[in-house]
């Protein structure tokens, strides 16, 4: 559960964020909006790279607003980038070990945790390759797989689908809808695919010139007159 309440944040005296208030409680939800609405900039807040100038956050009920980046991690915040954030000279299996860097976790089952992950997310038979030798898609799933490590509480996915085929995207659908029965986790998930939105969020916020659109069931909202002029462009 997120909950936004009167969240406000400027950038040079201009509002990215104007006023925002909602309740995400869906265990996979969608996060739309034209480009400049204010998107990333509620990931960033929500993982601490910028700061409020007003209002709360609630992270199934625990204030997130005074934390630093590095206690959200270790609370269970975890986010990917536009940009994938691969070591290219490690192999995948230690790219995602060096999350466990950071994050309470259980040394006793460190293995078979990593083996888990790495098998959910399709990676087991590219554990020992180096990051240079993958391909976009295996990019990102390790992207996913370093979500997963730690018992995250919320996965910030910002754009995950970009650039990847259909096969790719159906392979990305079916892991991240299984992710909060699997693994606890919440997700938010930002993509302008709105084939991938409608596949996996059942709830979704569009966000405009910073402020709140609509929420709602994501049928719903991609119906909704004002969501297809701003964001659809019918």
């Amino acid at each position: 559960m997120i909950e936004l309440n009167q969240v406000s944040v400027a950038f040079w005296g201009v509002k990215a964020i104007d006023g925002l208030t909602a309740s995400l409680s869906a265990p996979v939800c969608g996060l739309i909006g034209p480009n400049g609405a204010g998107k990333t900039t509620l990931v960033n807040l929500l993982s601490g790279l910028v700061s409020a100038a007003e209002g709360t956050v609630h992270v199934q009920g625990t204030p997130l607003l005074g934390m630093k980046p590095i206690a959200r991690v270790r609370f269970g915040v975890r986010r990917s980038f536009q940009t994938e954030q691969v070591v290219e000279d490690l192999s995948v299996w230690d790219n995602v070990r060096a999350v466990l860097d950071h994050v309470p976790h259980e040394r006793a089952n460190l293995q078979a945790q990593l083996a888990e992950i790495l098998a959910y997310t399709g990676l087991s038979s590219v554990a020992t390759r180096p990051g240079q030798q993958l391909n976009l898609f295996q990019r990102r799933m390790v992207e996913v797989a370093k979500a997963l490590v730690g018992k995250p509480k919320l996965l910030l996915f910002d754009e995950p689908g970009a650039g990847l085929t259909e096969q790719e995207s159906q392979l990305l659908r079916a892991a991240i809808v299984g992710i909060p029965a699997r693994f606890g986790a919440q997700v938010l998930l930002i993509d302008h695919d709105v084939d991938l939105i409608k596949a996996t969020c059942t709830q979704t916020l569009v966000m405009d010139f910073g402020r709140r659109l609509a929420l709602g069931p994501t049928a719903e909202v991609l119906e909704d007159p004002d969501v297809r002029r701003a964001y659809l462009g019918t």
